[in-house]
């Protein structure tokens, strides 16, 4: 870098640095992900964190730490804090890891905040010391949104505070077990020249807090602001720093939510975690099927139940078809909740192997309570609603169906299917069409009827 450059290039997606603008990254080959932004200083004053322990970085000192060997580090049994949600705690691996640092996103108004909130009244209810900072209200808007939520007790705190120095010395003097940041992109630091928000700031913030987290012990949520394509704002690298990374998703006129975790260095990355939204706050559905069947019509033609695998949970959906003669030359498709590109493909099969003309119909698909599912298990559904739509024939009332339909109409297997019938013999149905490989591979279940088939032809007539 030349003599004096006050600014340097890093690549959002991997952090690769360079002294000029470049097209393509050369470490992850990635385009147009160069951000220009401030240089680092050699010599980084005012701030001083504690020591990351063994193993971790050298001492204020300079020291130099000697490597240690697997069988010499003591892991030791870490106690999780719970959230005071079972849903949060799922998503979390079976809850909150001191020391850890959680990155929550979401669109705007889609509850962050308010879950955040409520987690901090539960851990001061259960004895826990909490830091809520926040860069975006005022300590009377959070009273306001505290007072409809009810009461609060324990040892919270609240601090309004953008300047990170002062919010790394004032969480040193207090010394919370859980601490939360609302948000990053409002944070900053002196010794950055650029805005808060910057890819700079952002950068340097999360690397302060995760010092934090690591030297102190301290469990730290911070709130993330996304793009419009539904990405947390800022560098890439950012994800890569956080140990746990969840989205909050969901329709801001509709009362659920779906928290989901997409990077968990504690636990699975597959779970998923449904909230309604109260006048109270954030209710969790302990229950995800029953409140995703809800007002399912009886005896109606164009809809099909089947089963999602979220991580380690089943959840039971309804998935609606609508298929009519098309007023056009070019048929319309519409897909809601699941991939458009494989309702064509299944479209495509229907038409091949059954000999159905929906070249010349409409299709909507629809997975009603707004979820949105690519799980091959639900191809078979689709077909079903398909089906059943196109013929104006129900499917017979407590009839549930999954599995993969492949290019010439037979129907694969799929994972844990024994969880999926389980589930649906939790909730009532009688009857399961289902892939005949895992028909040979499961244990007899009373109270289903279960019946396998190999092709879409054998899952029609089973159905109707």
């Amino acid at each position: 870098m030349a003599k004096g450059k006050s600014t340097i290039f890093f690549c959002k997606e991997c952090g690769y640095e360079s002294a000029k603008w470049m097209g393509q990254c050369p470490a992850c080959r990635e385009w147009n992900t160069f951000v220009e932004a401030p240089a680092a200083k050699k010599e980084a004053g005012g701030l001083r964190l504690s020591s990351l322990g063994a193993g971790g970085p050298a001492g204020a000192g300079g020291q130099l730490r000697r490597p240690s060997l697997l069988s010499e580090i003591d892991a030791g049994q870490e106690e999780r804090i719970s959230a005071g949600f079972k849903e949060l705690d799922r998503v979390l691996g079976g809850g909150i890891v001191p020391g850890s640092l959680v990155l929550v996103g979401g669109d705007p108004g889609i509850g962050k905040s308010t879950l955040l909130l409520q987690v901090c009244r539960n851990l001061a209810a259960a004895g826990k010391r909490v830091l809520y900072i926040s860069g975006e209200e005022s300590l009377k808007q959070i009273k306001l949104r505290a007072d409809r939520m009810g009461t609060f007790t324990g040892d919270i705190r609240f601090l309004c505070e953008t300047n990170l120095d002062q919010i790394v010395r004032t969480a040193q003097l207090e010394r919370p077990d859980v601490m939360v940041i609302d948000s990053i992109q409002t944070m900053y630091r002196e010794e950055v020249t650029s805005a808060p928000g910057s890819v700079g700031q952002v950068r340097e913030s999360t690397g302060i807090l995760m010092n934090l987290a690591k030297g102190d012990g301290i469990s730290i949520f911070i709130v993330g602001h996304v793009t419009k394509e539904g990405v947390v704002a800022g560098p890439r690298v950012l994800e890569h720093m956080v140990d746990t990374v969840l989205y909050f998703e969901g329709e801001r006129n509709a009362s659920y939510r779906i928290l989901r975790g997409v990077k968990n260095r504690f636990g699975s990355t597959n779970e998923i975690g449904v909230f309604e939204m109260e006048a109270e706050g954030l209710r969790e559905v302990l229950n995800a099927s029953e409140y995703m069947l809800e007002g399912k019509p009886e005896g109606a033609s164009g809809s099909a139940v089947t089963c999602s695998m979220e991580g380690t949970r089943p959840i039971l959906l309804e998935i609606q078809a609508l298929v009519c003669r098309t007023n056009f030359g070019m048929a319309r498709r519409t897909a809601a909740g699941t991939d458009y590109n494989r309702v064509n493909l299944l479209m495509a099969v229907l038409e091949k192997r059954l000999g159905l003309r929906l070249s010349e119909c409409d299709a909507y698909v629809n997975i009603a309570g707004g979820l949105r599912i690519t799980e091959p298990a639900l191809d078979l559904g689709i077909v079903m609603a398909l089906v059943s739509s196109y013929q104006d024939r129900a499917l017979p009332d407590q009839t549930i169906v999954f599995g993969e339909v492949g290019l010439s109409g037979e129907v694969r297997a799929v994972t844990m299917a024994e969880q999926r019938v389980a589930e649906a013999v939790r909730m009532g149905f009688r009857n399961c069409i289902l892939p005949r490989v895992c028909l040979g591979k499961m244990k007899t279940v009373s109270g289903i009827r279960l019946v396998g088939v190999s092709n879409v032809q054998e899952a029609i007539r089973a159905g109707f």
